[in-house]
């Protein structure tokens, strides 16, 4: 029997907005810094960015800008232990959405940086978040965007 989905209202970094149920996100970890925020929701931001806001549904002032990094790094890997897979309930690391938080500073756009040190990965289909800090050298732990890649919200 499929879930029933019930439509909520929630405050955000974007005003007010109605999400589905199946729209919740839960990270039993909560984030890095930020341990006590366990719900979330992706939010888009505008209908032409490429950017999405990973909104609290604990704090509605507190909301992450995140983008997928294979749009800008085709490359890029995430390393994903055995024991996170089992904790987002992944059959495999290919079964997971990958975002990076992104920073946007203000009045500077053009010097827009993806967060590679640490992407949040989630199982869309269980609705569990998990952010997993990454040592590679092979990345750097910042990526600038350039003036074409769409570095404004």
């Amino acid at each position: 029997m499929a879930e029933r989905t019930e439509e909520i209202i929630i405050e955000s970094r974007l005003g007010q907005r109605t999400v589905g149920s199946d729209r919740i996100i839960r990270f039993p970890k909560g984030l890095i810094g930020f341990p006590e925020h366990k719900r979330f929701t992706l939010l888009q931001i505008k209908e032409s960015s490429p950017f999405l806001l990973l909104q609290s549904l604990d704090e509605a002032g507190f909301g992450l800008v995140v983008a997928d990094p294979f749009a800008y790094l085709k490359a890029y890997e995430v390393n994903v232990s055995d024991s996170e897979q089992r904790l987002l309930m992944a059959a495999n690391a290919a079964d997971l959405l990958i975002l990076v938080t992104v920073t946007i500073p203000k009045s500077r756009p053009q010097d827009t940086v993806l967060n590679l040190s640490g992407p949040i990965c989630i199982n869309v289909v269980a609705r569990i978040g998990l952010q997993i800090p990454q040592i590679d050298p092979r990345y750097p732990s910042h990526h600038r965007l350039g003036p074409d890649e769409g570095g404004q919200v």
